[in-house]
């Protein structure tokens, strides 16, 4: 339900919560924040020590060797029931000193990840952590940033908000003064434009708080935990088949009921794997703290499995390919000319532009300064990603002029006009020809290119709207270059070693993707554009992506739909993203990547986040993905194939031989000894063939192999008994 307050007036508002379009004070914001609480949704409910300690002892495995140590001491086999319940102690033990370590030390890491928001405090502009954010505070809004908390839009521009978090809306949607569209929730977050909200409701008390409270309680199964699980039934199963035989056989051949049945008890401990939740903590600790030593947080440690399990990595060339180092090398006009009027206009508009925190806007501004006289800011249309151009109008000599930038196929469209030396002519087909073929050959050459227009204004007025985006004159390009990494084809090299597949998906165009592709030496095997994604259905795309490993000007939704396309072929995609637009194929992807100058939306979604934006380091984050896995299997095929041939074992020489081949005490001593000399396994190392491919849960393979090779290692355990049957003598296991 909506807060009431969200309903009352602006100024009401401000009587309400005791502030003011200045916000508040810092030291009222200390007296609230002890008031309201952490601006946090709801996490998982923490646990008391001695309590998640006792939970510990739910695990399945742990319930049935205490069930059978149960059993026992009322059988009379008080030593037995001793030694099953300290090894189902010490696995406990062990497993939750590992399991708090590392819910300890991923706190740690994630605290490296703070979203910053920025206030008023004091009666100015302050940044803040978002969890400090409190009612009554009134908060920027700008691209990229996430809603700090349930709040009144009090001035906006342009401001396009994207609610899917909360309404499933792909869509952004736009606000303006109507009732219930100057309203935005936390959760949600900027696409574009500029605003100020006052924060009504923080934490628990917001929309997305409540929600978040009711997600809490349920336990999130990730893939790791379903393979788990499944691997905890595949035993469970295995344990009462071969029990029930045993017992049925003994009981049948041997007729004391009490013996067969200890002994039954007995080959079931002997089945169990005790040691995996110790192994899983471990080897899971262990791999994310190696990750963090290799520049890589993990925010999910059960989110290693899925690294080293991906197959194809779906990444834009931007800070991947390239240097992310984008520098302004040309400014020209319609003739290919410098042209100091294009610089200029160009650093107008970004100087003035607050919509968005664009790089090129960075490079912009980092340019030689041109000279300006003295100018006025009136007003701004910020970006957004369906018109994909900016503009800001100013006054300048008293005359007020618009001034427009943007992708220049767009800009082309809004032109009748075009501006060479200062000579203002009509733009016909030839024209736009040579602008075409401009654009062509900069891109060609790897430059990203955008492209300015204006128009003077005569009819001024109030406010701004995109409709004034029209009828401009053509003034110029702007050129930048982003030059490749110097090492990144040795990076992409290193991925294809590992059997993973690179997937460019870009928004830039087809031009300038081909030039950098080319440089780094990475082989476009196909490419699609943006339209032809859009006009085919998730069928036809899902066939598509089979044979594309490169896809430009492709816009949010589209790069959604690549990602569920690829993984509908049976992949496990990861995808790297740093942008606003690239939250939610980030949430979409079984691996979801960022950077830690990533925009606070894709950090937020991410699972693990790169303090370095570079393919080197995410090699190595999946080798460790791998190695974590590797070991973990290691345990499981060693332990169950081993646990099964024993008993297998012990199965057939009960019926061969007219006593049982071992007491229960003696099965479960072996036992104990056998999972104590593998605790060693997460600091083993892994061999180089298995990491060289990607590996996710095999139900199929662990049953063969554990059958298989059970039955083969009581292959030697029958040439054991028949050893000692023939070469010694019977009788003398009989006196």
């Amino acid at each position: 339900m909506k807060n009431e307050l969200l309903n009352l007036s602006l100024n009401d508002l401000y009587r309400n919560l005791n502030t003011s379009e200045r916000g508040i004070s810092s030291t009222e914001a200390q007296k609230r924040l002890i008031q309201y609480g952490y601006n946090e949704p709801a996490r998982k409910q923490k646990i008391n020590v001695l309590i998640k300690f006792l939970l510990e002892f739910t695990s399945p495995l742990i319930f049935v060797l205490l069930l059978i140590a149960l059993v026992s001491y009322f059988a009379g086999e008080k030593i037995t029931a001793l030694l099953i319940a300290i090894m189902a102690f010490v696995g406990v033990v062990v497993s939750f000193i590992q399991e708090y370590r590392a819910e300890k030390d991923s706190e740690k890491l994630s605290e490296m990840i703070k979203i910053k928001v920025s206030v008023y405090r004091d009666g100015e502009l302050k940044t803040v952590d978002l969890k400090e954010v409190v009612p009554g505070d009134v908060v920027k809004l700008s691209a990229g940033i996430m809603i700090p908390g349930d709040l009144k839009i009090i001035v906006f521009r342009g401001l396009y908000i994207n609610e899917s978090a909360l309404t499933g809306e792909s869509f952004p949607i736009e606000k303006t003064t109507n009732k219930n569209e100057d309203i935005a929730y936390m959760g949600s977050n900027v696409i574009s434009g500029t605003g100020f909200g006052l924060i009504v409701a923080t934490g628990l008390k917001t929309q997305f708080g409540k929600l978040s409270a009711e997600l809490a309680k349920k336990e999130e199964k990730t893939d790791f935990d379903q393979g788990i699980l499944k691997f905890v039934s595949l035993m469970l199963k295995t344990i009462l088949i071969l029990v029930l035989v045993i017992f049925i056989i003994n009981f049948i051949a041997k007729g004391d009921f009490l013996e067969v049945f200890l002994f039954s008890l007995a080959v079931a401990v002997g089945l169990v794997p005790e040691m995996l939740p110790l192994m899983v903590a471990v080897n899971l600790s262990k791999g994310a703290i190696k990750m963090s030593q290799k520049k890589v947080i993990v925010k999910k440690l059960k989110s290693i499995q899925n690294v080293g399990a991906m197959d194809i990595l779906c990444t834009d060339k931007t800070g991947t390919l390239t240097l992310d180092n984008i520098t302004l090398i040309k400014h020209c006009d319609i003739a290919g000319s410098e042209d100091e009027d294009v610089l200029k206009y160009a650093y107008l508009n970004s100087f003035y532009q607050t919509g968005l925190d664009n790089i090129l806007d960075k490079a912009i501004l980092k340019h030689d300064k041109p000279f300006i006289k003295i100018i006025k800011k009136i007003d701004e249309i910020p970006f957004d990603y369906i018109r994909k151009v900016m503009s800001v109008i100013i006054e300048e000599d008293g005359q007020y002029k618009i001034i427009t930038k943007g992708t220049p196929e767009v800009i082309f469209q809004k032109c009748r006009s075009f501006d060479l030396k200062n000579s203002v002519k009509d733009i016909d087909s030839e024209i736009l020809n040579s602008l075409n073929q401009i654009y062509q050959r900069l891109s060609s050459e790897g430059f990203r290119v955008i492209a300015l227009a204006y128009k003077p204004i005569i009819d001024r007025k109030k406010d701004y709207t995109p409709e004034d985006e029209n009828n401009l004159i053509f003034k110029g390009f702007v050129a930048f270059l982003d030059p490749p990494k110097p090492d990144v084809a040795q990076a992409i090299s290193g991925l294809k070693n590992l059997n993973i597949e690179l997937k460019i998906v870009t928004g830039d165009n087809e031009q300038v993707t081909r030039k950098i592709c080319q440089e780094v030496k990475f082989n476009i095997s196909g490419l699609a554009t943006g339209d032809r994604v859009e006009k085919i259905d998730d069928k036809t795309l899902a066939e598509l992506v089979k044979e594309t490993n490169v896809f430009t000007r492709i816009n949010p939704l589209q790069k959604e739909r690549i990602i569920k396309a690829i993984q509908s072929n049976n992949h496990v995609v990861g995808f790297l993203g740093d942008g606003i637009n690239d939250a939610p194929s980030i949430k979409t992807a079984d691996v979801g990547i960022s950077v830690d100058n990533a925009t606070d939306i894709a950090k937020e979604t991410a699972d693990i986040v790169l303090l370095q934006k570079d393919l080197h380091v995410l090699e190595d984050c999946v080798m460790e993905g791998r190695k974590t896995f590797g070991n973990i299997m290691k345990y499981i095929k060693m332990g169950a194939s081993s646990n099964f041939g024993n008993m297998f074992s012990m199965t057939g020489a009960s019926v061969l031989f007219p006593f049982l081949p071992l007491t229960p005490i003696q099965i479960i001593l072996n036992n104990f000894l056998y999972d104590f000399c593998q605790i060693t396994i997460p600091t083993d190392k892994v061999d180089r063939e298995y990491l060289e491919k990607p590996h996710a849960w095999n139900m199929k393979f662990i049953s063969r192999f554990m059958i298989r090779i059970g039955i083969v290692s009581s292959f030697f355990d029958f040439l054991t008994f028949g050893v000692l049957w023939y070469f010694f003598s019977y009788s003398y296991y009989q006196n």
